[in-house]
């Protein structure tokens, strides 16, 4: 079909040609319009992919060097963790041969100030307790905090008697309070409470030993309150106070309260009683006015009353020892004659001492003696359980004995109460094994 017809005029022809032009230049310009707009989105999508490229580049980069950080914090960790525990081994190692030596000292210093002295001599002696005391407190700081660091400690829980635990601080801290003429009283408590008996020491002798220090003038009073299920053990004295911006800090490692005279403290007590709070979860409270006094609160759940309770070394005056054979297995020489002078001119038993396991045996022949007193680190492996063992099997007695050591291992712990045998812990006080041989031999 034309659209141009013969009998057309040349006028119409050109009007529908130059309509049809139009159409299709029309058409040309929209084809054109669309060919240009796919292109640029071609040319947009094109970019994009390109700027996606490189961002996905930049998110690898970044994932490796992640990746890189973690595994260098890895072994960064694992480094810290190891020097940790070589850290603890170093101690748990070390504090046999650390003690050992101070302990000795502190059973002669002992013997010598139960001989004649002039006003020099007890000065001097006096001095010199004083010192050994200084060093001990440091050295079980050090130890306490480093078994409270470690992930491993264990704790016994049991009901711990306060009554008990009151009566043997009393004795432990009165000389000190005296030394200052200062008043330590104890209010008597019939509270039974569950915690772990030798952590629960430490902390009522950080806060004794703190009170002590930091008071001039008064005294220090120890008591319990009952509030709400449990027995809060309150710690009052009459010192220089805390200030309010200081009652944070003083929980911190070597943070001590500034003061005009007195022996400064070393700053670790508290850190102790914290950590070992924190781990036992005992709440602690305290309240304070500067230049009147602090009051220290411990929390701790009570226990139902029947429950038996009792305090590690606990226990009010014994029998006499005199006479009373003991079998000393001890393989330090100092440690050997300072049990001798204790054991012997102070408590009037009678003591024999051998170096080893064997020697013990041949020693004890087919006399068991009243008791044993065993030191855990022996030579060639030996240690003082399997000492007491062997003398008990050999004697066909459960004969009572003491085991004294430097290590504070929960293994040693358990197979103690396994054994029933009381355990001391170096440096090793004449007092407190006079109370646990009177307990046992009596």
């Amino acid at each position: 079909m034309s659209f141009l017809r013969k009998d057309e005029s040349e006028a119409r022809r050109v009007e529908k040609l130059t309509r049809i032009t139009d159409v299709l230049v029309e058409r040309i310009d929209r084809l054109e319009a669309g060919r240009g707009s796919a292109w640029s989105m071609f040319q947009a999508a094109v970019a994009l992919e390109q700027e996606v490229e490189a961002r996905t580049r930049e998110l690898e980069q970044a994932l490796a060097d992640l990746s890189e950080r973690n595994r260098e914090l890895a072994v960064a960790r694992a480094a810290a963790e190891e020097a940790n525990r070589s850290k603890t081994r170093f101690l748990r190692a070390a504090s046999h041969d650390l003690l050992q030596p101070l302990s000795a000292a502190k059973l002669f210093l002992s013997a010598l100030t139960d001989s004649p002295l002039d006003d020099f001599q007890s000065e001097l002696a006096q001095r010199l307790s004083g010192a050994f005391d200084s060093v001990e407190e440091l050295m079980h700081a050090v130890l306490d905090i480093s078994r409270l660091d470690s992930q491993r400690i264990e704790f016994q829980r049991k009901p711990v008697d306060l009554a008990a635990l009151f009566r043997r601080l009393a004795i432990e801290y009165a000389p000190m309070a005296e030394s200052k003429g200062l008043r330590l009283s104890f209010v008597p408590s019939s509270a039974v409470v569950e915690s772990d008996p030798v952590f629960l020491r430490r902390i009522a002798q950080n806060l004794i030993s703190n009170a002590i220090k930091y008071t001039d003038s008064g005294g220090v009073l120890v008591g319990v309150r009952r509030r709400a299920g449990q027995a809060w053990i309150e710690v009052r004295d009459t010192g220089i106070g805390i200030a309010a911006e200081d009652r944070t800090r003083v929980f911190d490692e070597f943070q001590r309260i500034a003061r005009d005279g007195g022996a400064p403290g070393m700053g670790l007590g508290l850190s102790i009683v914290r950590r070992a709070c924190a781990k036992l979860g005992h709440p602690i409270a305290m309240d304070s006015t500067p230049g009147r006094g602090t009051v220290f609160r411990i929390g701790l759940p009570l226990v139902e009353p029947g429950v038996s309770a009792g305090a590690p070394g606990a226990g009010r005056a014994g029998p006499s020892l005199r006479g009373r054979v003991a079998l000393v297995v001890e393989n330090d020489d100092a440690m050997r004659r300072a049990y001798e002078l204790l054991l012997g001119d102070r408590l009037g038993m009678v003591a024999r001492v051998a170096g080893a396991t064997t020697e013990a045996l041949a020693m004890m022949g087919d006399e068991p003696p009243d008791v044993v007193i065993a030191d855990y680190n022996l030579n060639n492996d030996d240690t003082g359980l399997r000492s007491i063992e062997s003398l008990r099997r050999a004697a066909g007695l459960p004969v009572p004995a003491i085991l004294v050591t430097a290590r504070r291992d929960p293994d040693i712990g358990r197979a103690c109460m396994a054994m029933a045998v009381p355990m001391l812990e170096k440096p090793l006080r004449p007092e407190e094994l006079q109370a646990v041989l009177q307990r046992l031999l009596g």
